[in-house]
């Protein structure tokens, strides 16, 4: 937080402070989700696979393009971190802060999940949240954001002094390791910033830090996503439970969460394309 120091404030700065904002990224001229194909297709589901992600552990799955998946929540209030790369090449992976620029701080129906340079592409497509109805409460919180990094080890250790395991960033490396059948150091740095799936978070209006409260999240309630195109995802069961408490430890109560994957009935997809990555020529000069 920057402190406020009046002795520095110059004689105009009621006029600096004034001047309105504008939007970094408009985003009218991008190409909306074809929503309505994505409604339709959803009609008619096929489940094809479900998992359990262990309470404070993580796993990770395949959703073919063309597929929906949900994340459920299953026997308790709990949170997620969703990792997402192309199941093709790691190197491309779900982009959390263009993410986040382009749609805001928190997520739900409509909202696509972009990928990282050089691809920046829409990956998946929110396409159905039980937990569209909370909006922003008058902490300023709302649920699934993509403002927070996942709980993790190092951070843990800095504030703490305290080595804990199973921190989310350490759940998903461990996930991806077996599952790629990679080491501990190589699946490390493809782990990146997530989707906080459920958790329900904001800034403090007076000191604006990142907080969390207890989430509003409960049994049967569930985010849906369309595969744009071939995605491993990785699932951690935060250590945090419904973070309405503390993270990385072993105090929270928490819960599995549940996922299933979908297949649809393919005329249904006839309209569909799946997304080409970014066109840029990639010289960095004129």
């Amino acid at each position: 937080m920057k402190n406020y120091n009046p002795k520095n404030e110059p004689t105009d700065s009621i006029q600096r402070k004034s001047i309105k904002p504008v939007i970094c990224y408009p985003v009218e001229t991008l190409l909306p989700a074809k929503m309505d194909i994505y409604f339709n297709a959803r009609k008619n589901l096929k489940k094809v696979n479900e998992f359990i992600i262990p309470a404070k552990d993580a796993i990770c799955f395949k959703v073919p393009k063309g597929h929906f998946f949900r994340i459920f929540c299953e026997s308790g209030p709990q949170v997620g971190d969703l990792n997402l790369w192309n199941a093709d090449n790691l190197k491309e992976k779900f982009y959390s802060g263009k993410t986040r620029a382009l749609h805001g701080t928190h997520l739900s129906t409509g909202d696509r999940l972009w990928s990282s340079f050089p691809y920046l592409r829409p990956i998946a497509t929110i396409t159905h949240d039980t937990l569209d109805w909370y909006g922003f409460d008058d902490d300023g919180g709302s649920v699934h954001d993509v403002i927070g990094t996942r709980c993790d080890p190092y951070t843990e250790k800095m504030l703490s002094g305290n080595e804990y395991h199973f921190c989310c960033h350490s759940n998903l490396i461990r996930a991806l390791a077996h599952f790629q059948n990679i080491s501990f150091e190589e699946a490390e740095i493809f782990v990146h910033d997530v989707l906080n799936v459920f958790m329900c978070t904001g800034f403090t209006k007076d000191t604006h830090q990142y907080f969390m409260k207890a989430s509003p999240v409960r049994p049967g309630d569930y985010i849906e996503f369309f595969s744009e195109i071939d995605i491993i995802a990785g699932l951690s069961s935060c250590p945090g439970g419904d973070c309405s408490e503390k993270h990385s430890s072993d105090e929270a109560n928490c819960y599995p969460l549940r996922i299933e994957v979908y297949s649809c009935i393919e005329k249904e997809l006839e309209n569909w394309v799946s997304p080409e990555v970014s066109t840029y020529n990639g010289k960095h000069k004129l």
